[in-house]
């Protein structure tokens, strides 16, 4: 079975919403997570100048953009704010307490071979599968990068879910090894 999966859903938040759910569950079913999901905002909260990253399994959250003021047309990431959500997230799979590592996007940064490009190929290095959401924008780089190594989940919670499970190590099994 491939250890790497994207999956896409229609609508704006719509794959933030279906892999915040699917973290949800598995965490209920004791799978150890890394990786980084966009937070949800409240309505109160949302703004199209955000982006805020929950590093998983327990935080922190991370503002991965700046504000660059009125009018302005620059890119508005932190790559300094990125590369260090990268790095807490790396660090925390080398410590080796992560069974599957969720990615909210393989986005520019990634296509770029920047973002978290290398904790992909680290965990899979490490056979840590790997789930991302990949956007229709970014979904030629996606596969380009992937090799025909990747399987495509359709947007369904329980098929997300079983493909899950199905490729991390159970949680019984991990501690009868202890």
């Amino acid at each position: 079975m491939m250890r790497l999966a994207s999956v896409s859903a229609t609508g704006r938040g719509a794959t933030d919403q279906l892999l915040s759910a699917v973290v949800e569950r598995l965490q209920a079913e004791g799978v150890r997570l890394g990786g980084a999901l966009r937070r949800q905002e409240t309505q109160s909260e949302a703004s199209n100048c955000n982006s805020d990253l929950w590093l998983l399994p327990d935080g922190p959250i991370v503002r991965i953009t700046q504000n660059l003021g009125a009018g302005s047309t620059a890119c508005r990431m932190d790559a300094g704010a990125l590369e260090e959500a990268v790095g807490t997230a790396t660090a925390r799979l080398v410590a080796g307490n992560v069974d599957l590592i969720v990615l909210n996007k393989f986005g520019v940064s990634e296509a770029e071979g920047r973002g978290f490009h290398a904790l992909i190929v680290e965990a899979l290095s490490r056979n840590v599968p790997v789930l991302t959401g990949v956007s229709d924008a970014h979904r030629a780089a996606f596969e380009h990068f992937a090799g025909g190594m990747a399987t495509a989940l359709s947007p369904d919670e329980s098929e997300v879910l079983a493909w899950c499970l199905t490729v991390v190590k159970p949680a019984a099994s991990r501690i009868e090894e202890a």
